[in-house]
């Protein structure tokens, strides 16, 4: 697919164009809409109810983590179900979301099955998917797949697993031999296609790959969360990136994700906490407008830290906030 050819897909795709505009923010959701700060496993009670109300009110995108065991050396189960599963059955219950993997691990997946998986829910959801990829950093993970050597070697496994993804969901009847996964002969095509065309793909952190790797290869970069202070760097490294390979015509996006606590006074100034912030919306707003002005498109938020209902915490992001960043019509 040609450079315009994407672009004019991306411009149709509701999932991509929901959340990403050059110059704008936008706010969804790392599932579960749940805190469980003192627990390492969310309840998911009223999990459904939370999704149409995310919908409801307009956010943005729900983010579906990939975490296929619970290992207790990172304490955090996600949101437990399978993500393309989950995914799935949100396509059914929500009408504008996008919904989103953030992220899915494809070296430890058939990029056959990936492929396979994500049209199907981008089908079910009438293109609303976008996919976030990641290499993998937990340790237990390979092994149990029988990849255990696959581990220090999981930054080119992710460039062969990608490659192979994007020509199954592509091509017609692909053409394509890949070491590790197989031999795309020609022979057998595989469906559904995106119903777009393409599915947009964010690389989460570095996977093991350089910046300019991600910014030749990915529709987006999805990082981790820094420090406000920090993020312009961080965004202007994009930026340079991009314009190396000419793809500034191409609108590419920056996003983020964190862990996040909004206070139960409004006025409360930001404090720290792991990996993200706790503060009133005042400030919130104060903050995400940082955010915008350094070049972020999409901010997803993690309620796990939150002891608050997740409903009182979405209903107030999205009376309060989400005016100042609406999400984007597709």
């Amino acid at each position: 697919m040609s450079t315009t050819e994407r672009r004019r897909a991306f411009l149709q795709h509701p999932g991509f164009s929901r959340l990403f505009a050059p110059g704008r923010l936008t706010l969804g959701f790392l599932l579960p809409l749940e805190g469980y700060p003192d627990d390492p496993m969310p309840t998911l009670r009223d999990h459904a109810r939370l999704a149409r109300l995310a919908d409801q009110l307009g956010f943005a995108a729900l983010w579906a983590r990939d975490v296929p065991f619970y290992d207790p050396g990172f304490n955090d189960a996600g949101q437990v179900f399978e993500p393309f599963t989950y995914l799935g059955y949100l396509a059914g219950i929500t009408q504008h979301l996008t919904l989103a993997t953030g992220s899915a691990v494809i070296t430890l997946r058939h990029p056959l099955h990936l492929a396979k998986m994500a049209a199907s829910v981008d089908q079910l959801s009438d293109g609303r998917l976008v996919l976030g990829v990641a290499s993998g950093d937990r340790p237990v993970e390979y092994p149990a797949f029988g990849l255990e050597s696959e581990f220090e070697r999981r930054g080119e496994r992710f460039r062969d697993a990608f490659e192979m993804f994007r020509l199954a969901g592509e091509t017609n009847f692909p053409l394509g031999a890949f070491r590790r996964f197989g031999d795309l002969q020609g022979l057998a095509d595989l469906v559904p296609k995106p119903v777009h065309g393409r599915i947009p793909a964010l690389v989460t952190g570095r996977s093991r790959q350089t910046v300019d790797w991600i910014a030749a290869k990915a529709d987006g970069w999805f990082y981790y969360f820094v420090p406000a202070e920090h993020v312009p760097a961080l965004t202007r490294v994009w930026r340079e990136a991009l314009d190396e390979i000419g793809g500034r015509e191409l609108f590419k996006p920056f996003a983020q994700g964190l862990f996040f606590e909004l206070a139960s006074d409004p006025a409360q100034p930001p404090r720290p906490i792991h990996a993200g912030l706790s503060c009133g919306r005042r400030a919130l707003v104060d903050y995400l407008g940082q955010l915008q002005e350094a070049g972020v498109n999409h901010l997803a938020l993690n309620l796990r830290p939150s002891r608050r209902p997740a409903s009182e915490v979405v209903q107030e992001l999205g009376e309060f906030v989400l005016p100042h960043f609406p999400s984007l019509q597709p």
